[in-house]
């Protein structure tokens, strides 16, 4: 039986969600079984790390199921959860209780927390795992893992093999130090690059046996107390760096007010470092002594976390965003979450293909970052709702680049991207129209076709919810002036296929008569381009609408 694995991270209250979660609207039985299901989940990922050493899910993730699990029991008045690590105090004491840190939400609760203390550090919180390291006269006696914080699993002979644990001091001195294994990364960014499941891989290799050499060096200690050390953080340090540890003070910064705090929040987050980190530690200076401490979150410390790298988001709708050339987008409305800063509500499924092999539905749970730091971005579906809706899907075949030139059913989302590509840039690129004109118009029953808009008069925008008098005249005015567009430009907002280097010189009959072949022939367009071409032309709908054009004068038609 491999060791339970023992992680200080664990007894940490998960992080408050930045956006408070509404509780759902279940009713008691549906409540049950979600609260049930989820707990389950959470049981299966525990078993596997604890027992295996294998992390199934992301860190931040787990902590964050965690939160919400404790949410929906106090929603609907259900007993707490068990204690993730009632099965992982081994059967070594330790000397000196691990105690845990309680995590402040947001500025106020640091702000406050800060009030009337003196001697505050901060330092950033490794993202590892915690451990006891004993020494007798100067040589490393005992490693013990975290464990319950009373009692943990001897390392001991693990840890022999990790050069960055000192196995003997350059005094020979008797002392007892609590720290964090952490694995090594090379100018890690957390801001970038988030935590890399950096814990669950020291967790792993710290539940093994056997360690190689390799894997031995690619763990790292950070020291961060002395329990009966000298009296003073810094004091601490400096004997620690003294007697052969690796040096920390360079992480451990004075803070006087709430500043000081956000500043170096601030810039470990963005700064590389060696370690992955999932926020900043706020520690007093004094302490109490030693053999006061206990297995639970003490008054002199605390953490704050940093934003999430990756966010657990909860599917309220799924939506299929229908392109103007027919290409389909799920899109998924969430539970408002944060991400860095940012307020997140949808993100794109990218393809209907990758929708249908994730099967997302209204209650399953997904994993969320940003890409490139400002693009939400779905990572995966991490828990499935229990209760599965049906959705009303769109068929692919349906829709193609000569699909949906009115607004029938079905047909909606098509035919106003049809619209805004008409009037945007890539068109007749008319000021002072938009997607919400488009839609404004559309609600008022006034677009039956792509161009019924030709005709609109300031008397029928008067009587429409949306538009003012002077919204009204610049509307009808660029409008207007659509007519006046060259005939390369209507070709283009039409949704005319690419043509390469191939002549549109018109006018529209001429290129209407043109054959595929023809069309193959010229410049840069090959076999699949010149049946599109073709196929475009020979349109009936394209054609109707080449003939509204040539009746309103527009040249080229």
């Amino acid at each position: 039986m491999l060791p339970l694995l023992c992680v200080l991270a664990f007894l940490i209250l998960a992080p408050t969600p930045a956006i408070a979660a509404p509780c759902p609207d279940w009713p008691n039985e549906r409540a049950g079984l979600e609260v049930a299901a989820l707990q389950r989940q959470i049981d299966a990922w525990d078993d596997s790390y604890h027992r295996l050493g294998r992390s199934l899910v992301a860190d931040e993730l787990y902590d964050q199921f965690r939160t919400q699990l404790s949410q929906w029991r106090s929603c609907f008045d259900l007993p707490p959860p068990a204690d993730p690590l009632r099965s992982t105090g081994g059967k070594v004491p330790h000397p000196v209780a691990h105690t845990g840190l309680d995590k402040l939400k947001d500025t106020a609760a640091v702000r406050a927390w800060l009030q009337n203390r003196q001697g505050i550090w901060a330092q950033p919180k490794v993202d590892g795992v915690a451990v006891t390291l004993i020494y007798r006269e100067g040589r490393l006696h005992q490693a013990i893992s975290r464990g319950d914080g009373v009692q943990g699993h001897d390392w001991t002979a693990t840890a022999r093999k990790i050069g960055a644990i000192p196995q003997r001091l350059r005094r020979p001195s008797d002392l007892l130090v609590q720290g964090e294994l952490y694995w090594r990364l090379n100018d890690h960014v957390q801001a970038r690059s988030g935590s890399l499941n950096a814990r669950a891989t020291v967790a792993g290799l710290m539940a093994r046996k056997e360690l190689t050499s390799e894997e031995a060096s690619g763990i790292g200690l950070f020291t961060w107390d002395w329990p009966e050390g000298p009296a003073t953080l810094p004091e601490r340090e400096a004997a620690l760096a003294a007697l052969g540890f690796a040096d920390t003070r360079d992480y451990s910064q004075p803070v006087q007010v709430l500043a000081d705090a956000e500043r170096w929040r601030d810039h470990w987050y963005r700064t590389p470092l060696p370690f992955a980190s999932d926020g900043i530690v706020l520690r007093q200076s004094h302490r109490p002594p030693a053999d006061r401490w206990q297995a639970k979150a003490p008054f002199w410390s605390v953490a704050w976390k940093y934003p999430y790298a990756q966010a657990l988001a909860q599917v309220r709708k799924v939506h299929f965003k229908i392109g103007r050339t027919g290409r389909i987008t799920p899109l998924l409305e969430l539970e408002p979450v944060m991400l860095d800063d940012r307020q997140i509500r949808r993100v794109s499924v990218s393809s209907l293909k990758r929708w249908e092999a994730m099967d997302i539905r209204p209650g399953d749970r997904v994993a969320i970052s940003l890409a490139g730091l400002t693009i939400p971005r779905l990572d995966g579906v991490v828990l499935r709702g229990v209760e599965r809706a049906d959705i009303t899907v769109p068929v692919a075949a349906d829709y193609h680049p000569l699909s949906c030139w009115q607004p029938t059913p079905g047909c909606e989302s098509q035919f106003l991207a049809r619209l805004n590509w008409l009037s945007g840039k890539h068109g007749l690129a008319l000021p002072h129209v938009g997607p919400g004109t488009w839609e404004k118009l559309l609600a008022a029953g006034r677009l039956d076709g792509l161009l019924d808009w030709m005709t609109l008069d300031a008397a029928e925008l008067a009587n429409m919810t949306g538009f003012g008098e002077r919204s009204s005249t610049r509307l009808l005015a660029s409008l207007h002036s659509a007519r006046q567009r060259p005939f390369d430009q209507w070709l283009k907002g039409l949704g005319l296929p690419p043509t390469g280097e191939a002549r549109l010189d018109g006018p529209w009959q001429v290129l209407a008569e043109r054959t595929t072949e023809q069309w193959q022939a010229e410049a840069g367009i090959g076999p699949g381009r010149a049946a599109q071409l073709s196929a475009f032309f020979r349109d009936p709908q394209v054609l109707a609408l080449s003939e509204v054009l040539r009746t309103a004068g527009v040249e080229g038609f």
